[in-house]
């Protein structure tokens, strides 16, 4: 398999889901500021222009980091959906209410601010949208916390791709100006548990 990947939060997810995995996957790196990402040998592997795409063994092409994430985790018999069906509705859920509630808002904070002058050409971005899109990343982060007493990881004590989903974007975050609020006690001790996994070391 091949993995088209390079800078930003949604490769690093799965990256890290890489190597929790034990995927054998080769790395090939398309450059994001230079836009190789919306030229045409990418836009045959993602018509939507997007990174990561991985490129299976029979030639077909899989993006969306979740779906990629999921595969690999099928594929290589790893446990980072969970063992059960139950374990696997509850690890989507997760991934679900943080991406949604978070990770978009987080994303589109930055793009239509920090963001903008890479963006603005690539997409349709709303500038005046910036500081409540952040607002709202911010205050769902405190939700979370609030949810997370007596829990080692988002799905309880077991580790998921819920985790990896919302660790690289709270590096992402911390790297673009939306740290995460130190008051928000219990996912500061989550970071650091997740930031000491082999799988997240840079």
């Amino acid at each position: 398999m091949k993995l088209y990947t390079g800078m930003g939060p949604n490769p690093r997810v799965v990256t890290i889901a890489v190597a929790e995995t034990g995927a054998k996957v080769e790395q090939i790196t398309v450059d994001l500021m230079k836009g190789e990402n919306r030229q045409g040998d990418h836009l045959k592997r993602n018509p939507a222009g997007q990174l990561p795409t991985l490129e299976l063994d029979n030639g077909q092409f899989v993006s969306e980091i979740t779906a990629i994430a999921e595969y690999l985790d099928e594929k290589t018999g790893s446990k980072l959906m969970g063992k059960t069906p139950e374990d696997r509705a509850e690890t989507r859920m997760w991934v679900r209410r943080i991406d949604l509630n978070i990770v978009e808002n987080m994303a589109n904070g930055f793009r239509y601010a920090e963001g903008l002058p890479l963006f603005q050409a690539r997409m349709r971005c709303i500038p005046q949208a910036a500081a409540d899109l952040k607002a709202i990343a911010a205050e769902r982060l405190v939700w979370l916390d609030g949810l997370m007493e007596g829990k080692d990881f988002i799905c309880g004590s077991r580790f998921s791709l819920a985790d990896v989903l919302l660790f690289a974007f709270l590096e992402f975050g911390a790297s673009v100006g939306q740290p995460l609020d130190p008051k928000c006690e219990r996912l500061q001790a989550w970071y650091a548990r997740v930031a000491a996994r082999p799988s997240t070391a840079r």
